[in-house]
């Protein structure tokens, strides 16, 4: 960093220190500049210089993109060049498919349009609603199709100005229903930045036929907090990945944020939405994924939703949006007051909470940066306290940050223990140390965490594997319901 560091102009590290302050971050506020290096995709080739030059520029913190703090997409086909690259490689459908929002009998598809277009999904005999993409919201849309059965595999097509797109990875499953007893697999992950040689992470994991894929944050690695053209230009170049739209294509997508991609390392919100960088950052993560809901819209902005996949409910929580260590809060008032009316009120046999930083006293930096620091471990407690009180039964706790993958257990006096399962290096290079005090912690090459949910046992069973880049299975860690009961 330090060679970096030395290459920016005197004004440029004034900026980043006035930055870094504000959001409360530690000493390593640096941006991480885009890499290049081990690109093997054709497009990826001809397209990514033009959008790091365009939209970042050539200094190592993204602040000199020739299209200014605010540049994006329109900027960019206002330009003979760029549209000659979007011809030469047949990008009128620039970004996605990207499926989300699976439920038993309709789904939500979000595409992104090079310039304004017409678009519509169609199923067999069954159509989305036809959507006309602008630069208003950056030249994407979100299309649902309704009528469709329960836990079935469909293949689906893209219209795009009449024009039908089909490709072998537009395939897709839907959600079954409560209480239907099914077997289906739930991926995630974190440590997710642009390297071009690990990208082949995401086709590997595709291959898998996941029904969801959950992205804990750090899902890019942005690290700009007040350029939104740069911060664009970093889901283009991953939205552009072969690899990562094989997954998305066919895979319920469902994402947060953490500190690289809300803002900049280890960073905080703070309560409420005074800080100029919010609602535009938070407009560009809507802008960019297919979740059921984003906080509370407008009204309450983050990026913490809910949703359903048969009997197993999923909380998906924003650690970062309203973190605040001096009120001693991780989600602020809001999101909390969701969360343990949401929780309390789950009607599944397996409750899965979603973090993008640790939950274990045994995280690194002392909790400094996770829910076991001193300024955070009540509210946690506060949680766990409400899973005894109401008696929850089957929570299970993912998170992400660290890169590596462990399996935690918390042993609780009022309770059944709870299981925490990290993973956070799906394409990432650099690695953390693993810890002894875990029940298992491993940190060796890339990897995802799967969730592997058999519901038709009566006594029904959650699978924790790790898998390897490769797709290979390195770790195995069974639960059954009934030992994560109050009724042991």
């Amino acid at each position: 960093m330090k060679s970096v560091r030395s290459c920016l102009p005197t004004t440029l590290l004034k900026t980043t220190a006035i930055i870094a302050v504000s959001l409360m971050p530690s000493t390593n506020t640096i941006a991480k500049p885009p890499i290049t290096d081990g690109e093997q995709s054709v497009v990826m080739k001809d397209l990514d210089p033009y959008l790091i030059d365009a939209l970042y520029g050539d200094d190592a913190a993204g602040q000199t993109g020739r299209h200014g703090a605010e540049g994006g997409l329109a900027e960019l086909m206002a330009e003979p060049a760029f549209v000659e690259l979007v011809e030469e490689h047949d990008l009128k459908l620039f970004n996605g498919p990207m499926l989300g929002d699976l439920k038993p009998t309709s789904a939500k598809f979000w595409v992104r349009t090079a310039g304004p277009a017409e678009v519509q999904i169609q199923i067999g005999d069954l159509k989305s609603n036809s959507v006309k993409t602008s630069s208003a919201d950056d030249f994407t849309a979100v299309m649902t199709v309704e009528g469709l059965e329960p836990f079935t595999e469909y293949t689906y097509a893209v219209k795009l100005n009449g024009k039908e797109i089909e490709k072998d990875a537009f395939r897709f499953r839907t959600a079954p229903t409560r209480n239907q007893n099914v077997q289906f697999d739930v991926t995630f992950g974190s440590g997710a930045r642009y390297v071009p040689k690990n990208e082949y992470a995401w086709s590997n994991m595709a291959k898998s036929r996941p029904l969801a894929y959950l992205g804990l944050g750090d899902n890019v690695y942005i690290d700009v907090v007040n350029r939104r053209g740069a911060q664009r230009m970093f889901y283009y170049r991953r939205c552009l990945s072969p690899a990562f739209s094989e997954l998305t294509s066919s895979t319920g997508i469902y994402a947060v944020w953490d500190d690289h991609d809300m803002a900049m390392n280890d960073s905080s919100g703070g309560a409420g939405m005074k800080a100029p960088w919010k609602m535009p950052n938070w407009t560009v993560f809507k802008q960019n994924w297919n979740n059921p809901h984003y906080g509370g819209g407008e009204a309450m902005p983050g990026t913490w939703h809910s949703f359903s996949l048969g009997d197993v409910d999923f909380f998906m929580t924003d650690g970062r949006f309203y973190r605040d260590k001096k009120q001693k809060t991780m989600l602020g008032p809001d999101q909390k007051k969701w969360l343990l009316k949401g929780l309390a009120a789950a009607k599944g046999k397996f409750k899965v909470i979603a973090s993008g930083t640790m939950w274990s006293d045994g995280a690194d930096k002392d909790g400094k940066d996770s829910w076991a620091g001193n300024w955070s471990r009540a509210e946690r407690d506060e949680i766990f306290d409400l899973i005894n009180d109401k008696k929850i039964d089957g929570v299970i706790l993912i998170s992400g940050d660290r890169h590596r993958s462990d399996i935690w257990k918390t042993d609780r006096p009022r309770g059944y223990p709870l299981y925490e399962f990290v993973s956070a290096k799906v394409t990432n290079e650099h690695t953390h140390n693993t810890f002894p005090n875990a029940v298992w912690s491993y940190n060796e090459g890339n990897f995802w965490g799967q969730l592997s949910f058999d519901l038709r046992p009566e006594d029904p069973v959650m699978t924790f594997k790790c898998v390897d880049i490769s797709g290979k299975v390195v770790k195995e860690f069974p639960l059954k319901l009934s030992t994560l009961s109050h009724e042991q």
